[in-house]
């Protein structure tokens, strides 16, 4: 397949099947969950490494992401997202936690996925990168650019976005549950949300 993209790091729509297949392969489920989501939400990869489990709100399918532009933001649990959650053990307060850690938490994945991207044929994708490919991937859908930028975190770009829209958990749900389906139907992914919504709700795994 080449490199994941020309200028920059991106992985391109036909990339993805090869990306999720090599991914998924990690044998520590926890980088493997933890690369995913980074690609599912757009968020900068500190912003990923740094959710506890008090951030997902189960009751109203939320997470709260510690942003460096507007200190907090929410955006939708989606279903494969809170899928991948439910099967990580709760060693501590950190989700995507490592026992070998001092800070009990996994730190930047650098080179776990730089290995699974060789061994798919995408150097040079970074982790940087996977949230470059959200926010390009989502043009395929031809979601309102303010909707991707609430997901992200991306500062408003224009006085409409900036003090006009507010958009509410609900309406960023429809978006951005439609962007995992069609990224996880574009890599060849099987997942049946509506079969599994009761196997997606977070329980304590004990880490072995």
């Amino acid at each position: 397949m080449g490199k994941a993209g020309t200028k920059s790091d991106v992985l391109q729509r036909e990339q993805l099947a090869v990306w999720f297949a090599t991914v998924q392969q990690i044998q520590n489920p926890v980088i493997a969950a933890c690369l995913q989501m980074m690609l599912l939400t757009g968020a900068r990869p500190g912003e990923v490494l740094a959710l506890r489990w008090e951030d997902v709100n189960t009751q109203w399918r939320g997470i709260h992401i510690r942003d460096k532009v507007e200190g907090v933001r929410e955006i939708p649990a989606t279903p494969y997202m809170l899928h991948l959650l439910a099967s990580l053990p709760r060693r501590n307060e950190w989700i995507f936690s490592s026992p070998t850690s001092a800070s009990g938490r996994l730190s930047e994945p650098n080179t776990p996925h730089a290995r699974a991207c060789n061994a798919a044929g995408l150097e040079g994708l970074t982790l940087h990168g996977l949230r470059r490919s959200f926010s390009s991937l989502t043009e395929w859908l031809e979601v309102p650019a303010g909707v991707v930028a609430q997901i992200q975190g991306h500062k408003p770009s224009a006085t409409a976005e900036k003090h006009y829209k507010v958009r509410p958990l609900e309406l960023l749900r429809q978006h951005h549950e439609r962007i995992e389906a069609w990224i996880l139907e574009q890599a060849g992914v099987q997942f049946d949300s509506a079969s599994t919504s009761e196997g997606n709700r977070l329980r304590l795994v004990q880490a072995a």
